[in-house]
């Protein structure tokens, strides 16, 4: 995989940590310059914090010279959002600062694995929702979910099971464990949190069976 293009040199602290939880190799620099890799860069994330200006030059410069269309990531204060309108063909996705570290490596993976980029991460897709299981991470059409340690391993069970209906008892001693005395009443609380952290547009990825239990992925649910 080609490295991504970071700009300025150097990067803000944030950056360079959230591509190294990504595991990415990367490679900064402090203004316009056309060399790259032979195979193009895999894909560039530019902080606008420091001279916007000067960025949003990079950018332009960026897209006309670069053949290959890498996707490319703004990291930008929320001051300068108002500017983003008519620039809109200059990136592909964005962060607003301050960032979270992990939400900025979540996104950088995503961007590059929507565009059909390698990322070598052990990720569970289903449509909007991407649940990296390196980091325990996940995000529904790109917004990072803040999920408690449970949630995501009942997420991560149902969707790495799309259509297969499991039982409040199973999941319970398949996501909590055997030694877990919890009622059938935990499954439905954890049900309830994920689905309004999925937001109502993604609530149906998680479906009631009634009389049953649970299923992921199928139909829109009926409350």
């Amino acid at each position: 995989m080609e490295p991504i293009l970071c700009y300025p040199d150097p990067p803000p602290t944030a950056l360079t940590e959230a591509l190294q939880r990504a595991g990415l190799a990367w490679r900064s620099v402090a203004g316009i310059e056309a060399a790259g890799p032979a195979g193009g860069w895999a894909g560039a994330v530019v902080a606008i914090g420091r001279d916007p200006d000067r960025a949003f030059a990079f950018c332009r410069h960026l897209r006309s010279r670069d053949v290959h269309r890498a996707p490319l990531l703004l990291v930008v204060p929320a001051a300068h959002l108002g500017e983003l309108e008519t620039r809109a063909e200059l990136f592909d996705d964005l962060c607003v600062e301050p960032v979270r570290t992990e939400e900025l490596a979540l996104r950088i993976v995503l961007l590059l694995h929507r565009h059909g980029t390698e990322v070598h991460r052990d990720l569970v897709t289903h449509g909007p929702l991407v649940l990296d299981l390196e980091t325990y991470q996940a995000a529904v059409d790109g917004r990072s979910l803040d999920l408690t340690y449970m949630e995501y391993e009942l997420l991560r069970f149902l969707a790495s099971r799309p259509g297969k209906v499991f039982t409040r008892e199973t999941l319970l001693s398949r996501v909590w464990g055997y030694e877990y005395y919890g009622g059938a009443r935990t499954v439905d609380v954890h049900v309830r949190r994920l689905r309004a952290k999925l937001g109502e547009e993604h609530a149906h990825l998680i479906q009631t069976v009634r009389s049953v239990g649970y299923r992921f992925g199928q139909t829109p649910w009926s409350p």
